[in-house]
């Protein structure tokens, strides 16, 4: 990676550098959604809220990179010049624990080394796939065409049922370890996803059989993710279902675009997301330190 200008500078964001902001992320959209709809949902004051956290970027003129730390200890990039620098700005002013990196797959591993946790042991260190799909060519199974199944936001007395798929989720698919503290941290997912409308179900009958959220959103582009069906209802085509009945909705809304990322090792997943028109566009890197 190019190193920094010598003209470039490091500073932490601050309220009225939203549009700054934005306009940088916007010419990284498929790689910044947490980025940017975290700071358009909670801001860039810091306090330690959900959603909120430490915003470092580097200028040269405008905006060329930016790091976040955020309230759950992830360090989110897009930073092409330096992840290093910025990585280390971020963790030392938000003076809170790093547990994970989440951005292009080339930062993570910058940064994570910058920081001296190259060899710190993860749950999950992951190289994804990355997909997207404009909405005009979502493909739509044909059981949720027909009527078969039906996707919906979920109702409030089905929520215990989503927190229980989403602690199975987190130790299949995050490699995390059940207990109260997995727990206690999938209910707050599930009641924040809630709130949000970001939360989608899929239902054979009266049967819930797959779940899948928003854990980004933005008026033109969303971002997929915590898909789930219980291995009970697998090899039936919910996930594909679920996931294009949410993004049947967003396009109505007038979003125009999705991406996700994905384990590449996932045979299963990519062929659901590709029936429906995703395609792979590049890569993710996600990290998740053992606690």
């Amino acid at each position: 990676m190019p190193p920094p200008t010598s003209s470039s500078e490091l500073r932490v964001l601050r309220p009225g550098d939203e549009a700054a902001l934005e306009a940088f992320l916007v010419h990284h959209a498929d790689t910044s959604m947490f980025l940017r709809a975290n700071a358009r949902s909670a801001g860039l004051v810091d306090r330690g809220q959900p959603l909120q956290a430490t915003y470092v970027a580097q200028l040269d003129g405008e905006i060329v990179g930016v790091v976040a730390h955020c309230w759950n200890g992830i360090v989110l990039l897009q930073a092409p010049s330096d992840p290093a620098a910025l990585a280390l700005a971020a963790v030392r002013e938000s003076r809170r624990p790093v547990t994970g990196f989440s951005g292009p797959w080339s930062q993570v591993e910058v940064a994570r080394q910058a920081l001296g946790l190259a060899a710190a042991r993860a749950t999950r260190n992951s190289r994804d796939d990355l997909y997207a799909l404009d909405l005009a060519r979502l493909i739509v199974p044909e059981p949720l065409a027909r009527g078969a199944v039906a996707c919906r936001h979920p109702r409030a007395d089905e929520l215990d049922l989503l927190v229980g798929w989403r602690v199975a989720f987190s130790v299949e698919a995050l490699g995390a370890a059940d207990g109260p503290a997995l727990r206690e941290a999938s209910r707050a997912d599930v009641l924040l996803h809630h709130e949000r409308g970001a939360d989608w179900v899929l239902l054979a009958g009266a049967t819930l059989v797959a779940y899948s959220v928003f854990n980004a959103m933005l008026p033109d582009i969303v971002q997929i993710g915590g898909v789930w069906t219980p291995p009970e209802w697998r090899g039936r085509g919910y996930a594909r279902s679920v996931v294009a009945g949410s993004l049947v909705a967003a396009r109505k809304q007038g979003v125009g675009r999705a991406v996700l990322f994905a384990d590449p090792d996932n045979a299963m997943a990519r062929a659901a997301y590709l029936a429906i028109g995703f395609r792979i566009v590049g890569d993710y890197g996600l990290v998740l330190l053992a606690p």
